[in-house]
């Protein structure tokens, strides 16, 4: 038999470009999810932490205090340590010469030791000693150019000090990037720019010493309370806490990945299904000829495997092609870019082995199904059964037994917000809707036919007739085409719903556009309006503050801010609890520190005034916030301490030359105070969320290509199993063109039908699969994009009218003696 499959193999290779489609598709979408995300999760490592990868472990201080000058040569002292970089960092105000004003420049340490040096510059070279600095794009400066830098002790005296610029860091990948100058110096330098003492300490590993090694020795030299982490554990701390979980997105993809696998696999079914029946005869005659119902199993199974194991690795090719093609060209763009393409092991052995399994364990109910071919099969047509049959009714309890508890099981997944249980739950109900499909699209479709019928004459007429004669091959047709448009729609539904809800998140983090504020002074009382005549700027709204006395009779610092004036300017009120009347905001630090309960009076005092309000106690990370006329009561000149700024709707690099001109105007009005464009950070993020979901819109192509190969695959073999009822109807007087409408109309009857059911049920499976992968990321935003929608209901209907060409073509070539003697 092994010589009658690789004859058949050859012989009959265009026959299987379905099944290989199908298996291609669906591998290469599952490991190009795999290796995106692979290549994702080490870019964000080679970025936002690339101080760390290199590092063989790094110590955080404990929670209640700084390393110490002896805490850091305790830790360098250590036998198995090579050189140690603790972090020391500040802000300073910098002027650029050409430039007016001064610029908020966030100051870090560079590494003595090169093996701890992560910095990569565009140009120029890194500080060696003081009076030298290297700074990022965000500082506009240029290398050669003096800067002259101004840093505060901790009486607030302030100390004046040049630095050459000796290079340019490239930060690209960086988030924080667009929020504010970066500027590198020798460690020298930072301490004398008034760094505080380090929070952490990067260690390399000494010459013969492995990285466990010297965690396990800093282990037991590490001040107590500290914490010891390897530079990858150190690295994803802090890519988890800039972008958040990393795989979520990957998660989304691949529940759908694994519905496409599901897909590829009943249309491998199909596929077989439709080659058996055109092959019933040639079957027939190997048992004629001697060849068991066990022979002619393996011959059909040796066919899927060659077919899944092909298939298979043409898929992991193209899976990998298709990864090194988004990154390549997402990687100059993005704001995080795709560094090459991390190609795991196990992403190759997954798609592999999926391709192929599922490829044989689809074949294998229309091999057992060839088992029972008999010889005098070649003589006469086999009917199918009808939907009472044994088999239709074990259909149904089959369908009803998965449905029930696969939707049981997608609510659990929601409720709980576990993409496992979830994706457990969708895959099972959706093969009990594909055994349902059976008993409930054929009636629908008959009723559609019947308003059809109305104004598509005898074709129209006859294609609902057939929707109800045959209710199992009708079924079949629109199943091909409802697995795709429920994907389809499943995609486009939760992939606008992940964006929606990642947006929603983004601008609950960082609500303000441009966030000015000053730490030791009052703003400058003309700054707002000055703001407000810069292009782009579309509203401001400000904010008081001063110090008062608080119940415990301690200092306490106030702030105010009008909730109408800021509700206008913030993006989202969703992590900010904003003042009303008579009501003082507190965060639980200070509640507690005031042993302040929500609900009950806090009185302030300033001055000899004293105000009453009623507290609120917010779980939120903010100040304590009031009305402006509260505190005003107690501080009548309180002063702006921040202003918060709403930019106009447009192209992030339109924004980002927005923060640009804000920062020069500030700078000229206030040189003390600092600009965060917060805005950038927020577009960046979003860029980054834009581009994964383009990939993902990509993706869509192959719902629609496994749809057509299905709604190809039953439409074919509708042909074939009507044969002799096309031929008698030719011989009654329908013309070939009628024909061809009869099967047209019957195509387009079945994928009306089977769009608006698979949008519904994808639109489903898309709301529940978000909920389930970011149910613990916060309150999520369920979307869907209608006109999107509607586009695949037409796509969908126009994809089942093009597939029914080719078998139309062939029915209607065939004439109608040889069609009934068939």
């Amino acid at each position: 038999m092994r010589t009658v499959v690789l004859t058949q193999l050859r012989t009959h290779a265009a026959r299987l470009i379905a099944s290989t489609l199908a298996v291609v598709i669906a591998v290469a979408f599952v490991v190009a999810t795999l290796v995106l995300n692979e290549t994702s999760r080490s870019t964000v490592l080679e970025t936002v932490g690339a101080r760390y990868v290199a590092a063989a472990a790094v110590v955080s201080a404990p929670y209640d205090r700084p390393f110490t000058d002896d805490d850091v040569t305790a830790l360098a002292g250590v036998g198995s340590v090579g050189a140690v970089a603790p972090s020391y960092e500040t802000g300073v105000q910098a002027s650029v010469p050409g430039r007016s004003g001064s610029q908020y420049l966030m100051v870090e340490s560079v590494a003595d030791a090169p093996q701890l040096r992560w910095q990569e510059l565009t140009t120029g070279r890194l500080p060696q000693g003081t009076g030298e600095v290297a700074v990022s794009d965000r500082a506009r400066a240029e290398v050669g150019d003096v800067l002259t830098v101004s840093s505060y002790d901790d009486e607030g005296e302030e100390t004046t000090a040049e630095a050459t610029v000796t290079g340019i860091v490239d930060l690209r990948g960086d988030p924080e990037a667009g929020l504010y100058g970066r500027g590198f110096v020798t460690e020298d330098q930072a301490r004398a720019w008034q760094a505080p003492e380090p929070l952490e300490v990067r260690i390399a590993a000494g010459p013969g010493f492995s990285a466990d090694q010297v965690r396990a020795d800093l282990a037991a030299a590490a001040p107590a309370e500290a914490v010891v982490r390897s530079g990858e554990e150190q690295a994803e701390k802090a890519a988890a806490a800039m972008m958040g979980d990393s795989t979520a997105l990957a998660g989304v993809l691949l529940v759908f990945g694994t519905v496409a696998v599901v897909v590829a696999g009943l249309v491998i079914a199909n596929t077989f299904a439709v080659l058996l029946a055109q092959r019933t005869r040639e079957l027939a005659l190997l048992r004629c000829v001697g060849a068991t119902a066990r022979q002619v199993r393996r011959s059909v199974l040796g066919e899927a495997l060659a077919t899944g194991l092909v298939a298979s690795a043409l898929g992991v090719a193209l899976g990998i092609g298709l990864a090194a093609g988004v990154s390549a060209l997402v990687g100059s763009n993005s704001a995080i870019p795709l560094s090459g393409v991390a190609v795991p092991l196990y992403a190759v052995l997954a798609g592999l082995g999926v391709g192929t399994v599922v490829t044989v364990l689809a074949a294998f109910a229309p091999a057992r199904a060839a088992t029972k071919v008999a010889p005098l099969a070649a003589l006469r047509p086999v009917d199918t059964a009808p939907l009472r049959s044994r088999p239709g009714v074990l259909r149904l309890v089959l369908g009803l037994l998965m449905v029930v508890p696969g939707v049981l099981l997608l609510a659990a997944g929601v409720l709980t917000a576990s993409v496992y249980v979830g994706l457990l739950g969708g895959v099972l109900s959706f093969l009990g809707v594909v055994l349902l499909a059976q008993r409930a699209i054929p009636p629908v479709v008959a009723a559609a036919g019947r308003l059809a019928g109305r104004f598509g004459g005898v074709p129209a007429r006859l294609a609902a007739g057939n929707a109800t004669r045959n209710p199992r091959r009708t079924a079949a047709t629109a199943t091909a085409l409802l697995i795709g448009v429920t994907l389809t729609s499943a995609f486009v539904v939760g992939a606008a719903s992940t964006k929606a809800t990642a947006q929603a998140g983004l601008e609950a983090e960082f609500p303000t556009d441009v966030l000015v504020r000053s730490y030791d002074a009052d703003l400058p009382a003309s700054l707002n309006r000055t703001l407000l005549d810069v292009d782009g700027v579309q509203r401001t709204a400000g904010v008081i503050g001063g110090d008062v006395t608080g119940p415990d009779g301690e200092p306490a610092y106030v702030e105010a801010v009008d909730p109408a004036e800021a509700g206008a300017v913030l993006r989202s009120t969703d992590k900010i609890d904003l003042p009303s009347t008579g009501v003082a905001v507190l965060p639980e630090w200070a509640a507690e520190t005031w042993s302040v309960q929500d609900g009950a009076p806090v009185t302030f005092t300033a001055d000899g005034r004293t105000v009453t309000l009623q507290a609120k106690v917010t779980g939120f990370e903010q100040g304590v916030l009031v009305e402006p006329d509260a505190l005003r009561s107690l501080l009548p000149d309180a002063g702006t301490s921040q202003l918060w700024l709403l930019l106009d709707d447009g192209d992030p690099d339109g924004q980002v030359s927005t923060v640009d001109a804000v920062t020069d105007a500030v700078a000229e009005a206030d040189p003390e105070a600092q600009v965060t464009g917060v805005v950038t950070q927020r577009d960046q993020l979003n860029e980054v969320l834009d581009i994964l979901l383009l990939v993902v819109t990509g993706l869509l192509g192959v719902a629609v290509v496994i749809a057509l190969i299905g709604v190809g695959n039953t439409l074919a073999l509708s042909v074939v199993e009507r044969r002799q009822e096309n031929g008698l109807l030719r011989a009654l007087g329908l013309t070939r063109g009628q024909l061809r409408g009869l099967l047209a109309w019957e195509a387009v009857l079945v994928a009306g039908v089977a769009a608006v059911l698979g949008v519904l049920i994808g639109g489903a499976y898309g709301l529940t699969g978000v909920a389930s992968v970011l149910g613990n990321q916060g309150e999520i935003v369920l979307d869907v994009p209608w006109l999107q929608v509607a586009a695949i209901v037409v796509v969908a209907t126009l994809a089942g009218l093009l597939a029914s060409v080719l078998p139309a073509r062939r029915a209607a070539r065939t004439s109608p003696v040889a069609a009934i003697a068939a």
